[in-house]
């Protein structure tokens, strides 16, 4: 149930899709003959996609996110002894359909994970994605990472697979299952840096200590947010992935599956 309402409700909660639904309210309202009503409306919505999409406000709302657990340092620690990959950097109905590998914008992941392993030789690879579709049937990210984890010759027996996740929540409850951490251990989390807060709340109420690894940042730091941005696209889905996370944030909280509302470092 809280994957269906997280979806439903998190649709409308995306500035995109709310300044689209003012647009066709707008011209709902031109249709039956309010226009006075349709024009305030209607430009209201162009001055939100305007300001949405050019001006810095999307940056201002994603970069206190990004920027909340900063880049991993060994700083001469041990080696870890996992690494948890979360899900969302595969397109697993492009992959397969296509018969190949497809990722999206949050290819960093993959990377990080393939890089991580070649550095770690003896570390525990544990990818956790299985489908977050809610309108075609699902197709878990999880079996396209470890086809692509063994075609550059990482051994099986050092990866875990967990396939049935749809939410930040079930990674963390599903993978803290999976590979039973032992008290000592070290392990490392790659996401992206703007779902790194809502990811380490939710691991550490699960009761899996561990450390962040934030990579796919977006932006270049707090010198973005008075830069205008290039294309209003670029600008819609930065807002749209700022809003998603706060919202992510709050519903976690209140849910009680984070026990911080923004969750900080803790060293």
């Amino acid at each position: 149930m809280f994957f269906i309402a997280s979806k439903v409700l998190g649709f409308f909660a995306l500035p995109s899709n709310l300044i689209a639904s003012l647009l066709v309210f707008g011209a709902l309202l031109y249709v039956v003959g309010l226009k006075r009503g349709a024009r305030g409306v209607i430009g209201t919505s162009i001055i939100l996609l305007l300001l949405v999409g050019y001006w810095p406000v999307s940056n201002l709302a994603l970069l206190p996110l990004t920027e909340r657990f900063p880049a991993w340092q060994q700083a001469g620690g041990r080696d870890p002894d996992g690494i948890v990959i979360l899900g969302g950097a595969i397109d697993p109905e492009t992959s397969e359909a296509r018969h190949t590998v497809e990722l999206d914008a949050a290819g960093e992941r993959v990377l990080a994970m393939l890089q991580l392993a070649r550095q770690y030789p003896k570390a525990r690879i544990v990818f956790s994605g299985g489908s977050a579709n809610l309108t075609t049937a699902p197709v878990p990210e999880g079996p396209i990472a470890g086809k692509l984890l063994a075609s550059f010759g990482i051994a099986p027996d050092r990866v875990t697979l967990e396939n049935r996740s749809r939410t930040t929540y079930e990674n963390a409850i599903f993978t803290r299952d999976l590979v039973a951490p032992k008290p000592g251990e070290r392990w490392l989390l790659v996401t992206s840096a703007f779902h790194m807060p809502r990811s380490m709340g939710v691991f550490r109420a699960a009761g899996f200590e561990v450390e962040a690894y934030p990579v796919d940042w977006r932006t270049r730091g707090w010198i973005d947010a008075a830069v205008p941005i290039e294309t209003l696209t670029r600008g819609l889905a930065r807002a749209d992935i700022a809003s998603h996370e706060w919202t992510g944030l709050i519903a976690y909280w209140l849910s009680g599956k984070s026990r911080e509302l923004f969750p900080r470092p803790t060293k």
